[in-house]
């Protein structure tokens, strides 16, 4: 079992890698993260809570929908996230940030809406964290957020595994929605009606070689490993980068990604 300065220590190298790569890392989660808040219909003037909004590529993204006269607040747990954010979102009078845990967060406002990339897998108690966020809406406010299906489905983290020599060491956080029937019982038990959860696969890149091979050394679970042992890193890293190369058919390498994009109501 890991120790409290064990987990806050990966805690600390997982915002680090992210911080370091956030535009390759966007550029290849932005479709995954596009496709859910597609659902939201968001309208101008309307106020959305981002859950783990990181670095702040959604935050600018829902901006863009809800415009100056609408709110967006991010929330984050990851200091080091929500610096790289501050410098980007600084310019829109629209976005606030929010420091702390979603979950057990007094949200300022009410909202219109609460989205996620990516952001709502790892709560201790998943039922008082949507719970909150149910509190957070307006009456008929909406949710979606994606989610990782499971590993067995998702290329994006199957392949560097297996050409690292690691295909069952992953850890399974990052799916701990991966079944979909949990995600709705979660949802339900969370006060949550219409509640619409549906596959989504969609291959996706951060660029050619170089680029996959910076990202996937440092995100996702080789990435978790590698972070974790970093005296792997010589003998992984060409293992993955030939995995990527045999992949490629073009200058950029992309990898099927498969997910859920799940929506809900009160």
């Amino acid at each position: 079992m890991n120790s409290g300065g064990e987990i806050h220590t990966s805690t600390s190298l997982h915002a680090k890698a992210w911080a370091e790569e956030y535009e390759l890392i966007d550029r290849q989660l932005s479709p995954l993260g596009l496709r859910a808040m597609a659902e939201l219909n968001l309208l101008p003037g309307e106020t959305v809570f981002d859950i783990g909004c990181g670095t702040g590529q959604t935050l600018l993204q829902l901006a863009d929908r809800v415009g100056e006269e609408g709110r967006i607040y991010g929330v984050d747990i990851s200091r080091p996230l929500l610096d790289v954010a501050e410098r980007r979102v600084s310019y829109r009078n629209s976005i606030r940030l929010i420091e702390g845990d979603a979950a057990r967060l007094e949200l300022p406002d009410s909202a219109d809406a609460v989205f996620s990339r990516f952001g709502v897998m790892a709560f201790d108690d998943p039922v008082a964290a949507f719970s909150n966020f149910r509190r957070a809406l307006k009456p008929g406010g909406r949710l979606a957020f994606c989610c990782w299906r499971a590993l067995r489905d998702n290329e994006l983290d199957r392949l560097p595994l297996i050409a690292a020599g690691f295909a069952g060491a992953a850890d399974e956080t990052p799916f701990s929605f991966s079944d979909p029937d949990h995600v709705r019982s979660v949802l339900a038990a969370a006060g949550f009606k219409r509640i619409a959860i549906r596959p989504h696969d969609e291959a996706v890149t951060s660029g050619d070689v170089d680029a996959m091979t910076r990202v996937l050394m440092k995100i996702g679970p080789l990435g978790k490993i590698v972070r974790e042992n970093p005296s792997i890193h010589s003998a992984v890293e060409p293992k993955l980068r030939t995995a990527l190369a045999d992949v490629g058919k073009g200058p950029d390498v992309a990898l099927s990604a498969s997910v859920w994009i799940v929506t809900a109501s009160i």
